[in-house]
């Protein structure tokens, strides 16, 4: 490469179309939004879920159910996830949330899903039967935390 084979880059040479510039340059009347109508007004914006003045989905559709507030979220972990750690650990819900095991601010639950073949101590929140049954057959044992 030299300075022969120089040139500009692709379409660097022309100018930026300029609308509502009048008849002659192409674009000029409605400057390409059409006729009248709020699409053609400056400023427009639609609202969140507006359907052109039609009833919108979110107020045809009706309302079922409610959000229980009192409803208390667990951090689910599986005895499959617990046979990481050494044999004998004891094993806090600060200690899962570090190993990103668990969220760390929701209290947590440890469900009974896959082996576990070492003996732990486990301090969570809530245990399933099947969980506390196979850290105890492990050899291990299960503490329950107050929230």
């Amino acid at each position: 490469m030299d300075l022969s084979n120089l040139k500009p880059a692709d379409r660097s040479k022309f100018s930026k179309k300029r609308v509502g510039r009048g008849h002659g340059s192409g674009t000029g009347t409605q400057a390409g939004r059409g006729h009248k109508g709020a699409k053609s007004r400056s400023g427009f914006k639609f609202k969140r879920g507006f359907e052109g003045g039609q009833m919108p989905l979110h107020r045809r559709v009706p309302k079922r159910g409610f959000t229980n507030i009192f409803r208390v979220e667990y951090d689910v972990v599986n005895i499959g996830a617990l046979d990481a750690f050494e044999a004998g650990d004891s094993i806090t819900p600060a200690k899962l949330a570090e190993r990103r095991l668990a969220h760390g601010r929701r209290p947590v639950k440890i469900l009974g899903d896959g082996k576990l073949a070492k003996a732990l101590t486990v301090s969570a929140h809530k245990f399933s039967a099947s969980a506390r049954s196979s850290i105890e057959a492990a050899g291990g044992r299960c503490e329950v935390l107050s929230r």
